[in-house]
């Protein structure tokens, strides 16, 4: 017998008529509700309000509460103001079979007429529960990932995401440190029955998610560290594939199960207060525009202090909302901005015309004969269709050629269907779920004449009798629709077709239906404009020869200092300067290894280095450094890192990374450490570190930037610290021998 997990709902006053969405947000969105939300997830309900949730954190710490809540949840009516809602488990509910693991990484969908939460068991599992509701009554339906399938992936089996296709097969993608899989699940997504097929691999891969756009398939994941506070290196990476089991590749062609790191970054630390963005999930506002949600760190709060009755260690990552852009097929973050940081527009969470029927009434629509108010314990108010064909259409008008309008239908017999663009019977567009044809169907009626209706088969099984969103984008004269569970970039059928001129006209929104049917979240608005470019990226400005050197010379010149030098077998000939790995570091406690160094310029400037490397073991490095002290520099190098359960291979790894003390950390840290990772490494590669005094916080910030043919970039994140004393252009070869660096030049540029 399934164990039933009851979560109170809490929905008194929530299905009123909406008020007035936000014209603007300001991240984090959950501020003032909860101090932390790792993992996000966020789903829009047959209700109409928008849920999030998040992993197991002290969520309410400040508050003075002790311990964790157990996968929280928030509920908002317009993605800015949250609410908390309760969580999925109480320590009374959680099912003996979890062995006290805490609990990460939720992933929300909408399956045959039903919420299916799946989450990851800190001790390596994954599980899923459903509910009729977003809040629950929870049922828990145990564990998803059998021993077989754990046993074929070599990673660590959390960080789980579900994905519907086309042809409605239910896949699961899963894994972190290093390895991502996917699998095939069965017919009601409770279990992955298919052998796992490896679809990715780099140092701290996890948090896949895949998003069908465009015709590929995406899969968004982070890298680097999660939890560190403000050296916290996560970004958030994707890849893209024709098929949901790949080849995933990055926007320079480099498959994801390659052992190097890659770019194709979708968002990461821009050098505001945001660190560490990462761990991505999708939703999609009703205007059409795409949202990344993630968590991000505070650098002016990022830790927590001790936890009564929890884990200690923890950082603060609370809830973000951004902008996602497609621009030429890749996915970006706010065209490549990055985190925001002040009051930016707000998602679109109201309709233009239409509403959620939330009074439990008609008011305000034209209703044909057969269609009644009703209600239903998900959908709260909706409307009801028995009889002949007929109309329900807004009384008021949407905007006109660019608008999207959807709806949520469920079929019992006949046909159901979303108009817009609708005049009157005679001249509309309408998008069927036509149940005796097991078929999307879209019609376009001008002067009570249909212009060919175009029929697109639903997935085999398709259970028209649960609720399905149908979302239309009339952008001029083209139309596109689509039908999915969730809205989540899992469409299981989509058309696309142009209309004639005369059909993209100014009109009402509504449904319609022929037989027994029921519809809900019955609006439209006018389309989001896409944004096509990506902000401009600066370019280095002058060379500054004096502080540049093309190694043209026989020896190391004067304007270069040793620490812990000379190093050994150091060399200049031929235009370059060869060096040696040292069996020596520079890490922590550790400061073993010699740094050459020279002057920076004041004021802005990027410093650049060519680089032949060609590392074979692991740890081995060499790159450029910003140094200051031994316990306070910035780095970024070729390194090549081990493979975590990879059976000795190593990575290839673009390596951008900062030093210095952690004082928020419980303990505070004296020298702490960590990664970014940046772009595919090669043999030659070009280096760049960018440096910028932040005179408003007197902070320094450093952007790095790898090539591979000293023309296309791929711009890493940024790290900050605190300025104390003057940085200086440096040198490194280091931590394992039996390697050679060779650098043909650095140049110093005025930025």
């Amino acid at each position: 017998m399934k164990l039933v997990l009851a979560v109170t709902a809490l929905l008194s006053g929530l299905v009123s008529a909406p008020a007035p969405a936000p014209a603007t947000y300001t991240n984090p969105v959950s501020a003032g509700v909860v101090d932390t939300f790792p993992d996000p997830t966020v789903i829009h309900a047959r209700d109409g309000l928008w849920y999030a949730y998040g992993t197991q954190n002290p969520v309410f710490n400040s508050k003075g509460e002790a311990g964790e809540r157990m996968l929280p949840i928030l509920r908002s009516k317009d993605m800015v103001t949250w609410e908390y809602a309760g969580e999925v488990f109480t320590p009374q509910t959680k099912p003996a079979w979890h062995g006290g693991a805490r609990l990460w990484a939720p992933d929300i969908r909408y399956i045959d007429g039903k919420y299916y939460l799946y989450y990851s068991l800190a001790s390596g599992d994954v599980g899923l529960v459903t509910a009729p509701t977003p809040t629950g009554p929870w049922t828990d339906a145990g564990d998803v990932l059998p021993a077989a399938a754990q046993a074929a992936c070599p990673t660590f089996n959390i960080d789980e995401a579900q994905f519907t296709d086309v042809d409605g097969t239910h896949y699961l993608y899963w894994g972190s440190y290093d390895t991502i899989c996917a699998a095939r699940m069965n017919a009601d997504a409770t279990r992955v029955e298919g052998t796992p097929t490896q679809v990715a691999r780099g140092r701290r891969m996890e948090g896949g998610y895949v998003v069908r756009h465009a015709g590929f398939y995406y899969l968004f994941y982070s890298d680097a560290g999660c939890c560190d506070g403000a050296y916290s290196g996560y970004q958030v990476k994707v890849g893209r594939a024709t098929s949901p089991f790949g080849p995933f590749k990055d926007d320079e062609g480099v498959d994801l199960m390659e052992l190097t790191t890659k770019g194709a970054i979708v968002v990461g630390a821009n050098g505001n207060r945001w660190a560490g963005p990462g761990h991505s999930g999708f939703v999609t506002d009703l205007s059409g525009q795409d949202w990344l949600v993630y968590h991000a760190i505070s650098t002016a709060d990022p830790d927590f202090p001790p936890i009564t009755n929890g884990p200690s260690g923890l950082t603060k990552r609370p809830l973000l909302i951004d902008r996602l852009d497609w621009i030429d097929g890749w996915p970006v973050v706010r065209a490549g901005a990055g985190p925001s940081e002040g009051a930016h527009p707000a998602p679109v969470t109201s309709y233009d015309a239409g509403g959620t029927f939330g009074d439990g009434s008609l008011s305000g629509w034209q209703a044909g004969p057969g269609w009644t108010a009703g209600t239903g314990q998900d959908a709260h108010g909706l409307a009801s269709h028995a009889g002949a064909l007929s109309y329900l259409v807004s009384g008021k008008k949407a905007p006109a050629a660019d608008v999207r309008a959807q709806a949520d239908l469920r079929v019992a017999s006949g046909a159901a269907g979303l108009t817009l663009a609708h005049v009157n019977r005679d001249n509309h567009v309408v998008a069927w779920l036509d149940k005796d044809r097991d078929a999307l169907v879209t019609d376009v009626v001008i002067g009570g004449t249909s212009r060919g209706a175009q029929v697109t088969p639903l997935p085999t099984g398709f259970d028209l009798s649960t609720w399905h969103t149908v979302v239309a984008e009339l952008r001029g004269t083209e139309l596109t629709v689509q039908v999915s569970g969730d809205k989540l970039g899992d469409p299981v059928a989509e058309q696309k077709r142009a209309l004639p001129r005369a059909a993209a006209r100014h009109g009402s929104v509504g449904a319609v239906a022929r037989g027994a049917a029921d519809a809900d979240n019955v609006g439209a608005a006018r389309l989001y404009t896409p944004v096509t470019s990506r902000v401009p990226v600066p370019s280095p400005g002058e060379l500054l020869p004096e502080y540049s050197d093309e190694f043209d010379g026989t020896s190391v010149g004067t304007t270069w200092q040793w620490v812990r030098g000379p190093a050994a077998g150091v060399t200049v000939s031929g235009g370059a300067l060869s060096w040696p790995t040292q069996n020596a570091e520079l890490h922590r406690g550790t400061n073993t290894a010699s740094v050459l160094l020279r002057d920076a310029p004041e004021g802005d400037y990027t410093v650049e280095a060519k680089l032949d490397f060609a590392p074979t073991q692991g740890n081995q490095q060499a790159g450029l450094v910003l140094y200051e002290n031994d316990d306070r520099y910035f780095k970024m190098a070729h390194s090549v890192l081990p493979l975590s359960r990879g059976d000795g291979a190593v990575l290839q790894v673009s390596e951008f990374l900062k030093e210095g003390e952690r004082p928020t950390a419980t303990p505070p840290a004296a020298v702490f450490n960590g990664p970014m990772f940046g772009g595919p490494a090669a043999d030659t590669m070009w280096l760049r570190m960018s440096y910028h005094y932040d005179a408003a916080n007197h902070e320094n910030e450093v952007r790095a930037a790898t090539s591979r043919d000293g023309s296309h970039w791929v711009r890493n994140g940024v790290w900050t610290l605190p300025a104390k004393d003057k940085l200086k252009i440096g040198l490194i070869s280091m931590n394992r021998s039996g390697a050679v660096a060779k650098f043909d030049y650095v140049r110093t540029y005025r930025d």
